[in-house]
This record gives structure tokens, C-alpha cells and sequence, in this order.
């Protein structure tokens, strides 16, 4: 008994001692836990606080629309790269900047993940529809500028560009709705019509263009304008009889019309009837004496006629309205230089040929 008493006092001791080393292993192990979760806290704090809130991106989006574009980065900086708040506001940044490739590689994969009934939501598909419709890549633009347009019925700017992104992806009848509202015009009625045309005769669609100008007509015969138009693309195209018959459709509409008077001084010009095209350009400049191109045309045709000195005076009252007539210095040195006036002609062909490279 003695011995057993001994054996289990000594070996108090080192039960003691492996009951301290356990309760310290579990003490470390808590104070571990407990410093994980912290930094855990802390960490998610901080990345709360690299997404701007509601009042910093108001503040942003402020120094972005006073155009601080530098201020709106510098403070942009200060936040995660990747949050989509701060995608949106750097492709709003670089919008207007006019990098619109730029803009539309932080909006593009951002737009569909901010809130849908945000303001932020609404400028992201603006701008990105925008800046698609800047950098030709109509097909994209459209759906954003129609989503735009839910929300924006009114905004003249915005039905414009929808328009002409339809107008180049062959959608004719969508775009005259949108340039109707731009317009403030019934998409149904023939002033829609016409307004289409000038359109696409700016982007040079002109035989779609020439279609919608005689739907125009079908629906309102006196429709000023129309005329015009369809006699200044058959001039373009060389069809000088053709041309000659709309002006003329146009000129008994409205006989005060000084461009239809010079157009049609063209048509004469181009069959060379020198007289009947004098008579055409002469009626323009008694309605609208200000502007060059009907003196030029009648400084070629007193040319014609033999009479240099009223040819010349012609070409140089073209040139006092226009300094930067090309046609018109070139024409000029001819004459000149036909009358043996070599220095003023090489003055006037030197003026012609900067004019031609500074285009």
C-alpha cells in the first residue's frame, strides 16, 4: 500500500501538467478564433468602404457633369475598380471625355447588374447606347437607346440618334416615329415623310430617301420642299430633264424659293444653254444676293458668253462672300490666266491649291 500511495502522488504532478498545457491549447485556440472573425469584420468594413455610397457617387457624378473629370478620377481612385458603381461612373468619365471605346468597356459589362430603378441604371444605358452609336456600332446601340427612350419620351437629342441608328440598319418606318418626336411632327403625316428624307440623304440612302419624298407628295401634293429634293438628286445623278421638271414643280409651289432659282440655273448650266441658266441664276441672287454659289455658276457662264470683264466681276463677288470658295479661285485663275494675267492667275491657282489641302 505505502508503494501504490507513493506511484499516484508522483503522479499527480504530470496530470497537472497536461491539464495546463490543454487548457492553454484551448485558450490559444479561442484567442485564434477570435482574431480571425476580427480581421473578417474588418475586412469586410474595409471593402464596404472601397463601394462608394449613394452620397459619394451624387458627388462624383456632380464633378463629372460640371466636366472635373480629372476631380471625379482622383476621387474614383479611392474605391475598388471592379464594384459596378464605380465601373459606371468611370464609363461616365470617360463619355465625356469622347472616349467612347473606353466608355463603353467599363459600361458594357456593368449596366445590366446596377439597380433597374436607379438613376445610375438609366444614365449607364443612355451613355452606353451613346457611346455605341458614336463608335458605329449601331446594331448594340439601339436596344439601350430604346430603353433610354422608356423613361425619356420627350428628350428630342435622344429620338434623334435612335433615328438615325434605324435609318442605317434599313428600320425606315421605326426611324420616321423616332424623328417624329424630335420633330414634333405625327409619324403618319407627310412632313414625317420629308424630314426622313433629308435624313437619308444626309447619310446618302438617297433612293430610299426618294421614296419616302413621293410618299410625302401622295399625302400632300403642296408639300413645300419635296420637290426640291427629289430634283436636286436627279441633278446629282446627272438626269437634267428630270431635274429640271421637280424645280420647276417646286418654283410654282413657292416662286420665292432662291435655291430652287440657282438649282435650276445648274441644270441649264450643265445642258449649256448659257442665256436660259444667266436668267435662273440671276431671279436667286435678286431673292438671296448673299450667297457665292450663283455667282460662280454665272461667272462660267459669262465666260462662255465671251464677256470676261462681268465674268470676272462675278467670280470676285463669289470669292467676297466665300474667301474659301475653291471652285471659285480656280475658275478665276482660268480667266486670268486666259487673258494673260499670269501673276494674278498664279496667285489665284496658289489659293485654290491651299484651299484643296487644307480639307
Amino acid at each position: 500500500m505505502g508503494h501504490e500511495a507513493t506511484t499516484i502522488e508522483a503522479t499527480k504532478p504530470r496530470r497537472t501538467r497536461r491539464l495546463r498545457k490543454h487548457d492553454a491549447f484551448v485558450k490559444f485556440v479561442t484567442v485564434v478564433s477570435f482574431v480571425s472573425s476580427w480581421l473578417a469584420v474588418v475586412a469586410a468594413a474595409s471593402a464596404q468602404s472601397r463601394v462608394p455610397d449613394a452620397e459619394a457617387v451624387a458627388s462624383i457624378r456632380q464633378l463629372v457633369h460640371a466636366g472635373r473629370l480629372s476631380d471625379a478620377e482622383t476621387r474614383l481612385n479611392a474605391f475598388e475598380a471592379s464594384a459596378p458603381l464605380v465601373a459606371y461612373l468611370r464609363g461616365l468619365v470617360r463619355y465625356h471625355a469622347d472616349d467612347h471605346a473606353a466608355a463603353i468597356e467599363w459600361l458594357l459589362p456593368v449596366a445590366s447588374r446596377l439597380d433597374p430603378d436607379s438613376v445610375e441604371r438609366r444614365e449607364a444605358e443612355q451613355v452606353l447606347g451613346l457611346s455605341l452609336y458614336a463608335a458605329g456600332r449601331l446594331p448594340e446601340a439601339i436596344p439601350y437607346l430604346e430603353a433610354t427612350r422608356a423613361w425619356a419620351a420627350g428628350n428630342i437629342e435622344l429620338h434623334y440618334f435612335l433615328g438615325l441608328a434605324y435609318l442605317q440598319t434599313g428600320k425606315v418606318d421605326a426611324a420616321r416615329d423616332a424623328l417624329a418626336v424630335t420633330f414634333g411632327r405625327r409619324p403618319d403625316e407627310a412632313g414625317a415623310h420629308l424630314l426622313t428624307a433629308q435624313m437619308l440623304i444626309r447619310l446618302n440612302l438617297d433612293e430610299s430617301a426618294a421614296g419616302e419624298l413621293k410618299r410625302a407628295l401622295e399625302k400632300d401634293g403642296s408639300l413645300p420642299h419635296a420637290r426640291f429634293l427629289l430634283g436636286q438628286m436627279a441633278l446629282f445623278r446627272g438626269r437634267l430633264d428630270e431635274s429640271a421638271e421637280w424645280t420647276r414643280g417646286e418654283l410654282q409651289l413657292n416662286p420665292g424659293n432662291a435655291m430652287a432659282w440657282h438649282q435650276l440655273g445648274d441644270v441649264y448650266i450643265r445642258k449649256a444653254q448659257w442665256d436660259e441658266a444667266i436668267a435662273m441664276l440671276q431671279r436667286s441672287l435678286w431673292i438671296n444676293p448673299f450667297y457665292s454659289a450663283p455667282y460662280l455658276l454665272l461667272g462660267q457662264a459669262y465666260a462662255k458668253k465671251g464677256q470676261p470683264a462681268t465674268a470676272e466681276g462675278m467670280l470676285r463677288r463669289a470669292i467676297q462672300y466665300d474667301p474659301n470658295n475653291r471652285a471659285a479661285h480656280y475658275v478665276l485663275a482660268q480667266l486670268l490666266q486666259q487673258l494673260g494675267r499670269h501673276d494674278e492667275a498664279k496667285a489665284e491657282f496658289a489659293i485654290a491649291e491651299k484651299l484643296q489641302g487644307s480639307r
